[in-house]
Order: C-alpha cells, then structure tokens, then sequence
C-alpha cells in the first residue's frame, strides 16, 4: 500500500466531531497518539532494560499506526497529500545532507 492509497482508504474511517476548523481534532489526535507511542518506548527502557519484546513491539505497530491515521486526516483536511508531503521532507533532508547541515536546530538550516 502506498501514502495516497492509504491517505484515501483511511478516510473512509474518519468521523470526529466539528470544534472549529476540522483541522484540529485530527491534530490534537496526532499529539495524543505520538504521546502514547513515547510512553511506551519510555516503559521499554524503565520496565525492560531497552529491550523491545515482541508484545511491545505488536503494540507500538498499533500506536504508529494510530499516529500515521491522524496524520493521514490532518493532511487531508489541508488539501495535502501524504505522498505530497513525504516527497517534500525527503528533498528537505536530502538538501540538508548535501549542504553538511543534517544536524543542527532549526527549519530553515
């Protein structure tokens, strides 16, 4: 499956309430579910030495899963494709990369 096929198929799921722009909820999702996946990557490093069990890691695909959800609405309600999106942060860092500013602060290094 590619971004745009998923970005399409995904919204067929997508029903949230209407608090302002629509583009909230799904931005306030994508923080809460980004929020869970660290919380369980901090556990995996306070409860089981850094070791990533595979329960762990089944549970994590689901999070991420959850995050690339919301990011897939949040994109949409801003008339942006994933693919759009993915294209352009590739040609960012490769710019970086090619300029020695990979490392650094700061969007426009």
């Amino acid at each position: 499956m590619d971004f745009n096929e998923y970005q399409t198929k995904s919204r067929r799921t997508a029903g949230y309430p209407a608090i302002g722009h629509p583009v909230i909820y799904p931005t306030l999702g994508l923080v809460n579910e980004a929020g869970e996946v660290a919380g369980k990557i901090k556990k995996v490093f306070r409860d089981q030495q850094g070791e990533i069990s595979a329960e762990t890691r089944q549970a994590l695909k689901a999070e991420l899963g959850d995050v690339l959800w919301y990011l897939a609405q949040a994109a949409t309600e801003l008339n942006l494709s994933l693919d759009e999106i993915a294209a352009y942060n590739i040609a960012k860092l490769y710019d970086r990369l090619e300029r020695g500013k990979i490392k650094g602060d700061g969007d426009d290094r």
